[in-house]
């Protein structure tokens, strides 16, 4: 039976959100990562760039692998091997520090991710299982530098930063933050002390510093149009693939 959907313009813009330059770019970052495999064994029934279409489409639609295989000609069972085999080979590459450090300015964030698997959230402040994951952003490009390793979605994002292990991509680099990361190293707004108001210039400083970090929140909400961060099924470390591959394909979709 043959799939309906194609490494086509057509297809690929719809289904994706990447023109086909960008999406043969990340086709050839998963080629170069080994996305054909070591040979010898049977052949994949499809050719890599469907299949990598095939793992995009998936976390675009969050459509179940009983639902792609028909779309794709192959069955439910081809779903699930292209998807644990590719899934990895899609994650975004952390960012080295930058020649510009001094001058870069970066925004870090948590965001509340629902997952079906209890080992990976936990509940959270939006009444269902989540998982937190920190994201940092370029605040020029609006790029996303490094995500983390999802934490159980009733950690406070200090407590879940201090964890991530991203701060040492951060060295030498302005990290903003939001009220919730007082005494991580992070800039922070001004806050109100009891019995005394903010002076004039701690609120226009918290006014600048509101509109700056308001970035983190847009590549938050351009990275959930991939469906797959709004209800994760995934167990184990598939959440954590996901968020990687969907910044890579944000990164991609942004970049000029």
């Amino acid at each position: 039976m043959r799939g309906v959907l194609r490494v086509e313009p057509l297809w690929v813009e719809t289904f994706t959100g990447l023109r086909m330059d960008r999406f043969v770019k990340l086709v050839k970052v998963v080629r170069e990562r080994g996305g054909n495999g070591p040979g010898g064994g049977r052949p994949w029934c499809l050719p890599l760039e469907d299949r990598v279409l095939l793992v995009a489409v998936y976390y675009r639609t969050n459509l179940t692998m009983r639902q792609l295989a028909p779309l794709f000609g192959v069955s439910p069972a081809t779903v699930c091997r292209v998807i644990q085999r590719l899934r990895p080979l899609l994650a975004i590459e952390p960012a080295s520090r930058p020649a510009d450090a001094v001058e870069r300015l970066w925004i870090v964030d948590g965001t509340l991710i629902p997952v079906r698997d209890r080992t990976v959230g936990a509940s959270s402040r939006n009444y269902r299982f989540s998982a937190n994951v920190q994201v940092i952003i370029d605040a020029d490009t609006r790029l996303v530098v490094a995500a983390a390793r999802p934490a159980p979605g009733n950690k406070a994002d200090a407590q879940a930063w201090r964890n991530s292990g991203l701060a040492q991509h951060c060295e030498g680099v302005t990290v903003l933050g939001d009220g919730a990361y007082i005494n991580t190293g992070l800039v922070v707004p001004h806050r109100k002390r009891p019995g005394r108001d903010l002076l004039s210039g701690e609120e226009e400083d918290n006014a600048e510093h509101r509109r700056v970090r308001a970035r983190v929140e847009h590549a938050f909400a351009r990275m959930k149009h991939y469906k797959i961060l709004r209800d994760c099924r995934q167990r184990g470390t598939g959440l954590h693939h996901a968020v990687q591959a969907v910044a890579h394909m944000h990164n991609l979709a942004l970049a000029s």
